[in-house]
């Protein structure tokens, strides 16, 4: 899912909801706005650098559950084999800096609860513990915030507004 209109702030900024399916991705990104594949990463990451280069906000959902698919998407690393030299020089571009990724999580019994509550949803619950297995929870020096999806959607909102100040 991608939706422009974030906040009325006045900093450019790029919001990625990620999580596993069922964290609520979808439901937060909706309200604060009113497929892992490669190509699909490509596709969202030029969405992106086309959003910034007009001065748009928006907001994106989209699981980024491997470091290297956030990686992608901030252009700090190509699709395709790169050298380091080359990843380090589409860094320095400064993608990353304005691309902050919200991780939604919450335990997988609460999030298996979700799953088996949607109806003619893609994603079967059955599937969900290979997701866990996947995720690689962002850290380091990567731009993002934790949020726990215990907390409602109105809390959650807000949360994400605070800290984009």
């Amino acid at each position: 899912m991608a939706a422009k209109g974030v906040g009325g702030g006045t900093r450019e900024m790029i919001v990625i909801l990620m999580g596993v399916s069922g964290s609520g991705k979808t439901a937060v990104g909706s309200r604060l706005a009113n497929k892992d594949r490669i190509p699909w990463l490509c596709t969202l990451r030029e969405i992106l650098m086309r959003e910034k280069s007009f001065g748009e906000n928006m907001i994106l959902a989209c699981s980024s559950l491997k470091r290297m698919y956030r990686r992608i998407l901030t252009g700090e690393q190509s699709a395709v084999n790169t050298t380091v030299k080359q990843d380090q020089e589409q860094s320095q571009l400064g993608y990353s800096k304005n691309i902050l990724f919200v991780y939604l999580h919450g335990p997988i019994e609460l999030i298996t609860k979700r799953l088996d509550s949607r109806k003619g949803h893609f994603m079967s619950p059955s599937l969900l513990q290979s997701q866990f297995d996947t995720l690689e929870p962002p850290e380091g020096t990567e731009n993002f915030i934790n949020i726990s999806i215990e907390n409602s959607i109105s809390d959650i909102v807000t949360e994400i507004e605070r800290h984009l100040g």
